[in-house]
């Protein structure tokens, strides 16, 4: 059979449900139509024979029969996954089915491999998500997963569009990847002969279109962090980072906490949402909490950056926590509020006042000598994001980057670079400046209770597949 160039729907499969689902059984409309998509189940009875269409907004029966169908013979020799194009009336079969009652039709594409039945899926986890072009079909949840990715990712925009924010790009091969701490990936650049590495952050090129007086920006970017991979990291992933100006990091506790419950409502259609068969309010205003508080709260020791060093350390040990000796109190309690208190947070739940020792681009606290102006949001025992009130002054931040090296020479190999293009920038001036980060397939995975980054990305990081 001939494969056409083209053909032209004219109805879709949820059109139809929305007009014609309230016809009484037997009905008849008059109406004809043209559906396109994948035959997902076929029955015969005799000279009548039952399909399913599916084109990817819903699903409906095609009816066909031997005394008004073209090519009926060929029409019950079709395959489960092949694409055809029917044509005929709409109307409600005596079971009150809506179906096209097809006159005509046409295969648009063969499926060369027996696809799977749709009462049974795919079972095989690492098929599912190598093979997504069958797994999007077969798996309902899987379609609507990326489904709502899509329409959270459009809801994102709006919200920062509808206030003043501007959607920019920033590159992805980076002379110095900075921005976070995080282990890199590094490729050659042919031309000139240079590496490059991909960028693990946006953050610093933000803020240099903040010095260059575009005062609210936006970027929803890939980046990519050459970690290991776990139910919530992939190597490869997206981030929304903001940068505002003359706002601080009150400020952006704000805006993240409207934004996400925003996107909960587009998506949701609730701010109360369950994940992981536990309750989940994202309902604003947030709690707000130190560091220092909730490691008080979990281990019931009251330590912070000016307890002796040796109690951080005792605290340390009797948790667990593996420490080294180059680590100064900043390091440790971090260390201790990750082992005893970020899994137990259920959120959501703003934990405040990061140790400078390791904050190198958050701005000091204005009262707490010693800390940063930083948060991180906790929802479901994980981290969503990253915010803080910028560090502009190019002294201080030369003197960060500088003890970033220094680790780097002893062993981070997560640690940063010195920038100087970046330092120059703020020689420049970057006026009072608050800047967030979210990562948007954790924030997708809470708002479809998805347990594993996987179900929330089309392609995820696997290892490559051999092929004989």
């Amino acid at each position: 059979m001939s494969v056409p160039y083209r053909f032209n729907p004219t109805a879709t499969a949820a059109g139809l449900h929305a007009d014609y689902d309230a016809l009484e059984a037997g009905a008849e409309t008059g109406v004809t139509v043209s559906v396109a998509g994948r035959l997902m189940l076929r029955r015969e009875q005799g000279k009548l024979a039952f399909g399913v269409l599916d084109d990817a907004t819903a699903r409906v029966q095609l009816f066909a029969g031997a005394g008004w169908t073209k090519d009926f013979p060929d029409f019950t020799k079709l395959s489960l996954g092949d694409w055809i194009g029917v044509t005929g009336e709409v109307v409600k079969t005596r079971t009150a089915e809506l179906s096209v009652k097809v006159t005509e039709w046409v295969l648009l594409a063969e499926t060369k491999r027996q696809f799977p039945d749709k009462w049974h899926g795919i079972n095989d986890p690492d098929l599912r998500y190598r093979q997504r072009y069958v797994d999007t079909w077969v798996t309902e949840d899987a379609r609507s997963t990326l489904l709502a990715r899509s329409h959270a990712l459009s809801a994102i925009r709006r919200y920062l569009e509808d206030r003043g924010f501007i959607e920019v790009e920033t590159p992805v091969l980076h002379g110095i990847a900075g921005g976070g701490t995080a282990k890199k990936f590094t490729t050659h650049f042919n031309s000139l002969d240079t590496d490059f590495d991909l960028r693990i952050a946006s953050e610093l090129y933000l803020k240099r279109l903040v010095v260059g007086g575009f005062t609210k920006v936006f970027e929803i970017s890939r980046v990519f962090r050459n970690e290991g991979l776990s139910p919530r990291h992939n190597p490869e992933f997206t981030m929304l980072e903001l940068q505002e100006a003359y706002a601080d990091y009150l400020d952006m506790m704000e805006l993240f906490e409207n934004l996400v419950a925003h996107v909960a409502m587009e998506v949701c259609g609730t701010t109360k949402l369950t994940y992981g068969e536990r309750d989940l309010d994202l309902t604003p205003p947030w709690r707000r909490a130190t560091m220092d508080e909730l490691v008080e709260e979990a281990t019931g020791v009251r330590v912070d950056i000016n307890s002796p060093i040796e109690q951080l350390r005792a605290l340390a040990l009797e948790h667990g926590v593996r420490t080294d000796e180059s680590w100064g109190p900043g390091k440790l309690l971090v260390e201790i509020y990750e082992k005893t208190c970020e899994t137990d947070l259920w959120g959501p739940v703003f934990v405040m006042d990061h140790p400078k020792e390791t904050s190198p681009l958050a701005r000091d606290h204005r009262e707490r000598r010693g800390y940063t102006e930083r948060f991180e949001p906790i929802i479901a025992g994980r981290e969503l994001g990253n915010a803080f009130t910028e560090l502009v002054d190019p002294v201080e931040q030369r003197a960060t980057f500088e003890a970033q090296a220094q680790a780097k020479t002893l062993g981070d190999d997560e640690a940063m670079q010195v920038d100087e293009d970046y330092i120059r920038a703020l020689e420049y001036g970057l006026p009072p400046n608050g800047g967030l980060g979210i990562g948007i397939d954790r924030l997708i995975m809470l708002l479809t209770d998805s347990q594993h980054i996987r179900d929330v990305l089309a392609f995820p990081a696997l290892r490559p597949e051999v092929f004989d």
